[in-house]
């Protein structure tokens, strides 16, 4: 008996040093059945997890985050083969890739590339002259186009006019659109062509700029208006789009943006992004809304070309190309002065706007109200997205009240419908926002801060200091606990996401014409904040919350090294901070000619 004990003794005593053994190299097996193919150690890690944790190394297997933490945890998942590649942060900052949530990267890239850049132009004449030097070396006949103009910036403060113009191109029409793209100017061979003279009347949703006599300047605002000339312009060729996309990828890459929403689309700007998806070309996530139209048969037709595609949850090429929606236009511009509002524009900030009528101008629908409200219920029924462009606080409220309507008809949580812009939501529309968001996962705001320096002049002389204190209300949508996202809207402002950091911050305009802080700072965030928006809560808007938008396990490696760290650096460092290193799903896509990051290979 004595015998038999001693023996179940030693039996167990085998036992349980064996279940130790087992649990003790529990750990190990666990990272090595994980190891890691990358490593990047040394460095400050800005997770923007929901604790809003710092770590100082992330371990990546197969492009997927495995561990974060610290050094030594992160060195468990290298494995004990040869092969695991080191990449040496000597303490940089990294934080998850920027997303830029409404930004027209294909046609920007087009305009970049074949147009007038006037975005830095500094005067009327500068203009004339960059036109006058494109017109030498084109035929006479051919067309001359340009983008970015804004007169705002212009020592002269105004509009380019069609006079201006003329001088330097009598042989050749010139249509050059203005930064906002909502309006644009053209010269008088162009005007010829599309028919437009001083007995022209205003189109529906649309003005024709006149002189003291009733002449046009040449200056036309919103589609319509503008139509008329654009459509006489050659096409861009796919070749062109897709030169285009190659060329903004590079810059996207080389500011830390590894994900984008480019809204408006058609279909050569789909067929560019497949072509390169197929190509292996394609290195950013793009997800895009396309143009639905202001009719209910432009809106079948874009339902038609959504049919026709993968639909959400479904991506391309491993989350690189989404179809995610539809984009309608409510109103126009705060800068043009055609958006649509309860009280008058404002000139000089003061002046009280008038149309050609002599009436105050309030701006107007781009699309008939009654007719987008059945535009959106055709998408919602059908399971599409809506993003709306709506930037009027009157404009606003007609938005998130459809959007509130639909989803009562028809539930169905998670479509995540948006107000592109959402500049000036009223009381009433902070309510239905908060209010769709926390029932049916929609009503998000989709917005810009970058615009408040970047055309933040010409907003200011719009909008005026009342109405200035409530645009772009960042702080207020925090305090209701509304999430939202932000962009560029390029090519209406310059693409890096850090200005739109920076703008989240200082509210500060670009030439202070009306004093550098015309929309006060009530309504600033800080930096932590303003990065969620173009993190977390931006992956939220590209359907990928899940995959992307913070640093955590389960995630895609989408990571950029920064050359500061941008919880510490004061504020006015933040709009020159630059990208040492971007990695898109655990690989290098973009290294800075001098960047002081070292690599080795275990």
């Amino acid at each position: 008996m004595a015998t038999e004990f001693r023996s179940m003794s030693l039996y167990r005593k085998l036992i349980v040093a064996g279940l130790l053994a087992l649990l003790l190299r529990t750990p190990l097996l666990s990272a090595q059945s994980s190891a890691a193919d990358l490593l990047l150690l040394h460095g400050r890690i800005l997770t923007v997890d929901a604790r809003d944790s710092v770590a100082h190394a992330i371990a990546i297997r197969r492009g997927i985050i495995v561990k974060v933490g610290s050094d030594v945890e992160v060195l468990e998942f290298a494995g004990s083969l040869p092969g695991t590649r080191i990449i040496d942060l000597h303490g940089h900052t990294a934080t998850p890739g920027l997303i830029d949530t409404h930004a027209h990267i294909a046609d920007g890239g087009v305009e970049e590339l074949y147009g007038v850049k006037l975005s830095d132009a500094i005067s009327v004449a500068d203009i004339v002259a960059r036109v006058k030097a494109k017109v030498t070396l084109l035929k006479p006949g051919e067309w001359v186009t340009g983008s970015g103009w804004d007169e705002g910036k212009l020592t002269d403060h105004r509009y380019v006019t069609t006079a201006d113009l003329d001088v330097v191109s009598p042989s050749n029409p010139v249509w050059l659109t203005h930064t906002t793209g909502h309006y644009g100017v053209a010269n008088s061979l162009a005007l010829k062509l599309a028919h437009i003279t001083s007995a022209t009347a205003d189109p529906n949703a649309g003005t024709i700029d006149r002189d003291s006599h009733g002449n046009p300047t040449g200056v036309l605002k919103e589609e319509s208006a503008m139509e008329p000339v654009t459509r006489l312009i050659p096409p861009t060729t796919p070749e062109q789009m897709r030169e285009g996309v190659l060329y903004i990828q590079k810059v996207l890459l080389s500011e830390g943006i590894t994900a984008v929403k480019d809204p408006d689309i058609q279909q050569i700007h789909w067929d560019a992004y497949k072509s390169l998806l197929d190509q292996r070309q394609l290195k950013e996530r793009i997800c895009v809304l396309w143009h639905a139209g202001a009719t209910l048969e432009s809106a079948g037709k874009a339902l038609a070309e959504i049919k026709a595609v993968p639909r959400l949850p479904a991506s391309l090429g491993d989350d690189h190309l989404l179809s995610c929606g539809v984009k309608i236009y409510m109103d126009g511009s705060g800068g043009a002065r055609t958006g649509w509002v309860y009280d008058d524009w404002l000139r000089n900030a003061t002046t009280r706007d008038v149309t050609s009528t002599g009436a105050g101008n309030r701006g107007y629908p781009q699309t008939d109200p009654a007719v987008y409200r059945e535009m959106v219920r055709l998408f919602h029924r059908n399971g599409v997205p809506v993003g709306t462009h709506a930037v009027g606080d009157r404009a606003m409220d007609w938005v998130v009240d459809t959007y509130s309507l639909v989803e009562q008809e028809q539930p169905q949580p998670g479509l995540r419908h948006s107000i592109i812009h959402a500049n000036l939501p009223t009381p009433h529309a902070l309510d239905v926002m908060a209010a769709l968001q926390k029932k049916y996962d929609a009503g998000y705001p989709e917005m810009q801060p970058g615009f408040l320096w970047w055309i933040g002049d010409i907003y200011a002389a719009s909008h005026g200091p009342k109405r200035g204190e409530h645009l772009e209300p960042f702080k207020t949508l925090q305090t209701r606990g509304i999430l939202w996202s932000g962009g560029s809207d390029y090519f209406v402002t310059p693409v890096p996401a850090r200005y739109g950091l920076w703008a989240s911050i200082a509210r500060q305009t670009a030439k202070g014409t009306y004093g550098l802080h015309p929309f006060g700072m009530g309504e600033a965030v800080d930096i932590r904040t303003a990065l969620r928006s173009y993190t977390a809560w931006g992956s939220r808007q590209m359907f990928l919350e899940n995959k992307i938008g913070t640093l955590e396990a389960g995630k895609k490696a989408d990571i950029v090294i920064w050359d500061r760290d941008l919880y510490t650096v004061p504020t006015n460092q933040i709009k020159d901070l630059k990208c040492v290193m971007t990695l898109l799903d655990g690989e290098v896509a973009y290294t800075s000619p001098d960047s002081p990051l070292t690599s080795s290979v275990r």
